[in-house]
């Protein structure tokens, strides 16, 4: 790994990029992330009988609004306008649970990995807030960046930097 850390000033201090001198482009990020749980807290949230109420609907939305405020959340990123975030949340019955994949797209000077990457970490929260008081030992796990496009340091896809791509 050769890439220097651009957070960080000569003598170590935290620092904001200066993303100025940078092309706008479109910049698209997928992240995923899992809850796994009961088989039977699956089935009452796909049945839509948790108490709390809709459980994947709210966390869609959590999601969203999560990722418009990724730079409240994270210091150093920079508010960006985003043109689209999507959360989509399938049940895996190997899991058994929930996989959560996030998109964020933006026309900007700096990528969106944490807006797609801060979107799924909310909507796994929301669904574990939801469905905690039949389920406490639910996991959530394999949080990651799954693909990005656009922007100077170029694409990329999980699993290619292993196939040689």
């Amino acid at each position: 790994m050769t890439a220097a850390l651009t957070h960080l000033g000569a003598k170590g201090e935290a620092n904001m990029v200066d993303v100025g001198d940078k092309a706008e482009t479109t910049r698209t990020a997928i992240a995923e992330g899992l809850v796994s749980m009961r088989p039977e807290t699956l089935k009452m949230i796909l049945d839509g009988d948790a108490k709390k109420g809709d459980v994947l609907g709210t966390a869609r939305i959590a999601g969203i609004m999560a990722a418009k405020r990724t730079h409240e959340l994270i210091p150093l990123c920079h508010p960006l306008l985003l043109t689209k975030v999507s959360v989509d949340i399938e049940p895996d019955a190997a899991l058994p649970g929930l996989k959560v994949t996030a998109l964020a797209r933006v026309t900007a000077r700096t990528g969106v990995e944490m807006e797609a990457l801060t979107a799924v970490s909310v909507a796994c929260l929301t669904i574990y807030d939801m469905a905690k008081a039949v389920d406490r030992a639910m996991v959530i796990s394999g949080i990651r960046l799954v693909e990005k496009t656009g922007g100077k340091s170029g694409d990329y896809k999980v699993g290619a930097q292993e196939a040689g791509q």
